[in-house]
């Protein structure tokens, strides 16, 4: 969440820069604006009542220790109008901090000048490429018809159980989730990632806090009776962890890692896009999080960002690194690189990782503070990563390495696996 004060010390600035996000409704930056100067008004009068409640106070138990109780009781009557003025000021602040609040969460994070002006994904910018596409036999096919080849995921059954985009992993398809998370597990343990296992229902507060609401409150999957939300990835209840927490400046970088499943909605995705494996309600991931320094976090995205492209080349995989231009990022990013992998048999690039820096903007939410020795607490930076999603790793995996004989398993992922070939 964007602060009152940088809005109206940067008003255009801010504007131009929400511009860039293809953010349409400006407006609401001076409603902000005109919201936090009535806030300003109410809370100074409010605190000159309070303080003339104080002084009243004062005085009046100075004259009920002379002795003056007569005029002792004529300050007290004025002490409780003046109480009275306070309660109805302090429901007219509440009232504005409200309005302010509620006009504050629709403002997205303001971009990074690095990021590139754009409105769809087409305008994204390419910053890194690395590997060769594969030349594939003459009968390769598809992921799709690989897995019922081979039987190693059903979509058909997934349908039966639940509905289209949950597919029952089988066989060896189900080990090559398995080693895959454990790899991508182990390999963030040995970055200096702290693992943790959070749950994957969260309540509002978490959601708001990370940015998911009210933004994306139509693409998560909502439980009605509870009032808990399945989680869309879990950057949302890691980085909730230190809600409301003030960490010491000696304690950052605070780096963690998680497994969990994650649920989507997609409303509205439909067609070729989301065949098979290439987009789901319900996928597999291994996230990074890190809480950062506002000085390092910059450094420490590039880092976040080559260490997912050091995963993507020990699978071998051919991928691209795409910077967002400002039309196609998250509403809480200010910079996001995404990883795509090349899929031989679709001809197509799929994403499989987006790497965020959001600044303050969640701490701000999250109410997240480090404290540098006896210095007053200031918002930390939040950051996080895919490293990595499974469903198009694997879809990748599958047309990429398929062979007459069958498919051939990554070498780093034998150990983890088994075997070396999916036949």
């Amino acid at each position: 969440m964007l602060l009152a004060n940088y809005l109206r010390e940067n008003k255009e600035a801010v504007k131009t820069r929400l511009q860039k996000k293809n953010f349409k409704q400006l407006e609401l930056v001076d409603q902000a604006i005109d919201n936090d100067t009535d806030r300003k008004k109410v809370q100074n009068q409010l605190d000159e009542l309070l303080s003339q409640g104080n002084k009243l106070a004062e005085q009046i138990g100075s004259l009920m220790k002379a002795g003056q109780k007569e005029e002792a009781t004529t300050l007290k009557t004025e002490t409780a109008n003046i109480k009275e003025k306070s309660k109805e000021l302090q429901l007219v602040l509440e009232a504005c901090e409200k309005e302010l609040h509620d006009i504050l969460v629709q403002l997205p994070n303001l971009p990074h000048n690095t990021v590139p002006a754009g409105i769809t994904p087409a305008e994204n910018e390419v910053v890194y490429t690395h590997g060769d596409i594969p030349k594939l036999h003459d009968k390769a096919m598809p992921h799709w018809d690989l897995c019922a080849k081979y039987d190693i995921i059903d979509f058909e059954l997934g349908v039966k159980l639940t509905g289209a985009g949950f597919p029952v992993y089988k066989g060896k398809g189900a080990k090559l989730q398995r080693a895959l998370i454990n790899f991508f597990l182990d390999k963030a343990a040995e970055e200096g990632y702290a693992e943790v296992q959070p749950p994957i229902l969260v309540n509002a507060d978490s959601g708001y806090g990370t940015g998911q609401l009210p933004d994306k409150e139509g693409q998560m999957y909502y439980v009605g009776l509870d009032e808990y939300y399945l989680i869309p990835t879990a950057e949302v209840p890691v980085t909730n962890i230190y809600r409301d927490v003030i960490v010491k400046a000696e304690d950052l970088p605070i780096k963690n890692a998680a497994y969990t499943p994650c649920f989507r909605r997609e409303a509205g995705s439909y067609g070729k896009d989301v065949r098979g494996l290439n987009r789901l309600h319900q996928f597999d991931k291994v996230e990074i999080v890190q809480i950062q320094h506002p000085d390092k976090s910059y450094d420490t995205l590039e880092e976040m960002r080559n260490y997912v492209a050091g995963l993507l080349k020990l699978l071998n995989l051919p991928f691209r690194t795409l910077r967002l231009c400002g039309g196609d990022m998250s509403f809480a990013s200010a910079l996001t690189y995404d990883m795509e992998v090349y899929s031989a048999a679709q001809e197509k690039w799929l994403e499989v990782s987006s790497v965020s820096n959001f600044e303050s903007f969640q701490a701000n939410r999250l109410k997240l503070r480090f404290r540098e020795g006896s210095n007053k607490p200031v918002l930390a930076h939040t950051l996080n990563g895919s490293a990595l999603a499974l469903p198009r790793i694997v879809a990748a995996i599958l047309e990429n390495n398929q062979t007459p004989e069958g498919i051939k398993v990554p070498e780093v992922l034998v150990k983890y696996i088994g075997f070396d070939l999916i036949n």
